[in-house]
């Protein structure tokens, strides 16, 4: 309650028994969207840009340590250097990410989802009750944000002005990697201005809110350190869109459709 840099959105604090949740443990890539996006026969309610994305350049190198081991999506680029697809996807809005849920459990035949506020932020405090997962600040070394802006009292780092590869940084306790910085990352939840009358269940939020806006966690590349923190929150439109606007799925542990 009393954080560095916390506003009144993210109050009154509260606890919030989570269901069991499966997250994905990137932002959805580039390729999975586009996997997913191509399939006009799965449409449920929109057609989808199968490549929205503005950032279709090949990411810099260096690639940093940390990163994992193991490809970030069955289907995709196979050992060697990062490409393009392994971005995270943006450019696109609520309705979008919200289509590609419905694609994708109709491929499936399990229940995607956005998640809600209250299981993103679960997921990526991963048992932290600090700023961020790693601890009371962050550097340019530990996630993508706009680093040349300081939280605490750690050096100014890398502006990189554009998303990275997911799986580049380190993971949080749960093994989500990218949970702070690189994308914003749209919730299901309708927006409200504060956590009066919130859900104590960890479920989607909808009364009383402001019925075309949604809630986006986490920060991005573009964004300054203490807007990437674990209880910032941020809202847009459902129909806007940005070049730092992305989202990752869940699933309900044990369900199918």
């Amino acid at each position: 309650a009393n954080e560095k840099d916390s506003f009144d959105d993210e109050r009154p604090q509260h606890q919030v028994t989570v269901p069991p949740f499966f997250m994905g443990k990137y932002p959805v890539t580039q390729a999975q969207w586009r996997a997913v996006a191509s399939r006009t026969d799965l449409k449920v309610e929109k057609d989808l840009d199968p490549d929205p994305s503005y950032f279709k350049d090949p990411p810099k190198p260096p690639f940093l340590r940390g990163a994992s081991d193991s490809p970030p999506f069955e289907g995709g680029a196979r050992g060697g250097s990062p490409t393009r697809w392994d971005r995270p996807v943006e450019q696109v809005n609520w309705y979008d990410a919200i289509e590609f849920c419905a694609r994708l459990s109709k491929l499936t035949v399990r229940e995607y989802r956005l998640p809600s506020e209250a299981e993103w932020e679960y997921a990526c405090r991963a048992g932290t009750t600090t700023a961020f997962h790693f601890g009371e600040t962050i550097t340019g070394e530990l996630a993508n944000y706009n680093a040349s802006k300081t939280y605490a009292d750690e050096p100014k780092g890398e502006y990189r002005e554009e998303t990275t590869p997911v799986g580049q940084f380190s993971p949080n306790a749960f093994g989500l990697y990218d949970m702070h910085g690189n994308v914003w990352e749209w919730c299901a939840d309708t927006w409200h201005d504060n956590y009066d009358g919130a859900p104590r269940d960890g479920s989607v939020w909808t009364e009383n809110g402001y019925d075309n806006h949604s809630s986006l966690r986490g920060g991005s590349w573009y964004i300054d350190p203490f807007n990437c923190r674990s209880a910032s929150r941020y809202d847009d439109y459902r129909r806007d869109y940005s070049g730092d606007y992305g989202f990752r799925v869940v699933c309900g542990a044990g369900r199918t459709l």
